[in-house]
């Protein structure tokens, strides 16, 4: 099999296709990130790049907050609408019909309609070049109770979460398989004994 060499360049995909509130309640806006993640679980820490021409990046730079809202296939067109076109120009809450709500940690506000939304604080702003990172702790995590279990396990599958590949977005598919599976012990199928001794 041959390969062909490309210039150096971002070739990590797919990403989550995510929503990134900001502002306040009274003047909230929504930019779409792709490159965005986890940096550490204990403490949760996770980052959004984002570039300084960004109108949502001065709001972020100013209040060091912001909610990640993740999106599903029946949020997508409001997902990409949020990635291209400018809060210094539009209510992106308003034009999308999406809801601004409240969070419990800080001032910007959460995105209804959203499965998950993640509270978050700013801790350090990295200059990276054409990217700025912002990272952050993750202060509160808000789930949609319809998505949760009768044991109270949260299945974010069935919202259709969507991700982001080359400029084109994507539902996830079909499970593969769960961590760890591919060293999974077998389980040994029963033996009735006693089923055994009537035969």
């Amino acid at each position: 099999m041959s390969k062909k060499l490309w210039k150096a360049g971002n070739m990590v995909y797919p990403l989550p296709a995510v929503m990134v509130s900001c502002g306040n309640m009274e003047r909230p806006n929504i930019i779409t990130i792709a490159w965005t993640g986890t940096l550490c679980t204990n403490p949760p820490l996770v980052y959004v790049s984002i570039r300084p021409s960004r109108y949502s990046y001065d709001l972020i730079k100013d209040s060091k907050e912001f909610v990640i809202n993740l999106t599903t296939d029946k949020l997508a067109k409001e997902t990409d609408f949020c990635g291209v076109k400018s809060g210094r120009d539009f209510d992106k809450f308003k034009i999308n019909k999406l809801t601004p709500i409240k969070g419990d940690f800080v001032s910007a506000p959460m995105i209804e309609e959203s499965p998950v939304n993640i509270e978050c604080r700013v801790i350090e702003i990295k200059d990276l070049g054409s990217h700025h990172m912002f990272m952050a702790e993750v202060l509160g995590v808000h789930v949609d109770e319809k998505y949760l279990d009768a044991k109270g396990k949260f299945n974010l599958s069935q919202a259709n979460p969507i991700c982001y590949s080359h400029g084109t977005y994507y539902g996830l598919g079909n499970s593969l398989g769960t961590f760890g599976y591919s060293i999974a012990k077998k389980k040994k199928k029963r033996t009735d004994s006693i089923g055994k001794r009537n035969k």
